[in-house]
């Protein structure tokens, strides 16, 4: 069969299946056969196959984090409007979230060093957070590793506890690959402020930063020389 015949077998108001679903069965590409809105055709079309591209590499990426990742990509959009996309798209961020940052008991708490800070170079700054990804009733818990100017991935790892060892192994990945950074930012999670993953960034010595709220990917125009919050 056909590419073209497989396209017209999507049903586009189907009640269960998602146009995105509805790919994945079929085996072609989902960029080609959004229909786009019928104001803005083209800059839909567009603005919904980097949506797409995007959610693909980050699942769990909702409108929020999706309109900040993409006005540092340059492009002028509003939540609304990546909202009501991702609806046509059929796609939503992983949820509902359990709680990934708990600070833990009395650990030293590190200023934040990103504000008015220009990022423009590998290695200047490093970033990690901690989100999940659901499986059958329960769900793993995943750390990433980021350098911020280019937004790469260094290392991540898969957990299905919280103990900070499964983020030191990515830090370590991460530094043995490529090298350190200048700054290390995280949130106040407790992996994050316990004496192992703070000790270790400081006998690398490495800067460390906290913004305390876990959105560090809201901080992603940093990279284009624009300040923290």
């Amino acid at each position: 069969m056909s590419t073209p015949d497989r396209r017209a077998m999507l049903e586009r108001d189907h009640p269960a299946l998602s146009i995105r679903g509805q790919c994945r069965l079929l085996g072609i590409a989902r960029s080609g056969v959004y229909r786009p809105a019928p104001a803005n055709d083209d800059e839909d079309l567009a603005l919904m196959r980097r949506i797409d591209a995007l959610f693909t590499a980050w699942p769990f990426l909702g409108s929020r984090r999706m309109t900040v990742m993409l006005r540092a990509e340059g492009l002028t959009v509003n939540r609304k409007r990546v909202q009501r996309l991702m609806r046509v798209m059929g796609i939503a961020a992983l949820g509902p979230k359990p709680r990934t940052t708990k600070p833990a008991p009395g650990p030293k708490i590190f200023p934040y060093l990103l504000r008015d800070l220009v990022i423009d170079r590998p290695n200047q700054v490093w970033a990690a957070d901690i989100t999940y990804i659901p499986i059958g009733r329960g769900f793993l818990y995943l750390v990433a590793i980021i350098d911020w100017a280019s937004r790469a991935v260094l290392a991540w790892r898969l957990s299905n506890t919280m103990d900070v060892a499964f983020c030191i192994d990515a830090l370590d990945e991460a530094l043995a690959r490529f090298g350190r950074p200048e700054i290390f930012n995280t949130d106040q999670g407790s992996q994050f402020t316990s004496a192992a993953f703070t000790g270790r960034l400081a006998s690398a010595d490495i800067r460390i930063s906290m913004d305390g709220r876990g959105r560090w990917m809201d901080q992603a125009s940093s990279s284009n020389g624009c300040g923290g919050r």
